[in-house]
């Protein structure tokens, strides 16, 4: 680092967190600049010490780290051990640094990507992306052609309708949805305005990226899936 950049940028640079994260983690007073409690948006000059939950963030020019991870059920998509002591982190225990691109909610399983590389984290959540995430979901009742039609024109929810998506039935009990935003708990919220209760959810797909490992399992992307995520 040569030049004054912003402190949530700095540490995703620094391979410590997203940048949405790093914001958190201003927000709650767990980050300081030379032992300073920082404003949003301060920026970080190259002399400057800046630590997280009083450890000190060192830059290093570190491998970046890509990883396919299938979250089992009951595992929370969060890196403060603190909080939640069943975290994706400590779960994988992977030996360097890593952090959930996005989250899956903690009665979710499926396909969630890890990295140390922040940047690559902010380019797939931005939501002009519109990237697509599969999903396979299972409900309480009977689907009908009409549930189906009223999931893929969007739903009311949090304040604004959905986005339009592809859904497809399976059978009497499950379907497949393919959603290009990332509102919280979105498939289930969807579900319940339409008086449907999900009993499982699984996401299958990130963009280009399917899930083909075993539950708790993880595997490192390949070189052509990476360079997948880093075009738009």
């Amino acid at each position: 680092m040569n030049q004054p950049i912003r402190i949530n940028k700095f540490l995703s640079q620094a391979g410590y967190c997203s940048r949405r994260e790093a914001d958190a983690l201003i927000k709650e007073g767990r980050v300081t600049i030379n032992k300073v409690v920082p404003e949003m948006g301060q920026k970080v000059n190259p002399d400057d010490q800046v630590y997280v939950d009083n450890k000190l963030v060192e830059v290093k020019s570190k491998e970046k780290i890509y990883l396919a991870f299938n979250k089992p059920k009951g595992v929370v998509c969060t890196t403060n051990s603190k909080v939640e002591k069943n975290n994706i982190v400590d779960y994988i225990n992977y030996p360097e640094r890593i952090y959930p691109v996005g989250r899956l909610d903690k009665m979710s399983e499926g396909l969630i990507l890890m990295t140390n590389d922040g940047e690559i984290v902010n380019q797939i959540l931005r939501a002009r992306h519109h990237h697509e995430k599969e999903y396979i979901v299972k409900v309480v009742k009977p689907i009908t052609n009409q549930f189906i039609d009223k999931l893929s024109h969007g739903v009311p929810i949090l304040d604004t309708v959905t986005r339009e998506c592809k859904v497809e039935k399976i059978d009497t009990y499950t379907f497949k949805i393919i959603l290009t935003q990332g509102l919280n708990r979105q498939i289930r919220r969807m579900c319940e305005a339409l008086d449907y209760r999900v009993t499982k959810l699984k996401r299958t797909r990130i963009k280009h990226i399917k899930l083909d490992v075993e539950v708790g399992q993880y595997r490192h992307l390949t070189s052509t899936e990476i360079k997948g995520l880093q075009h738009q």
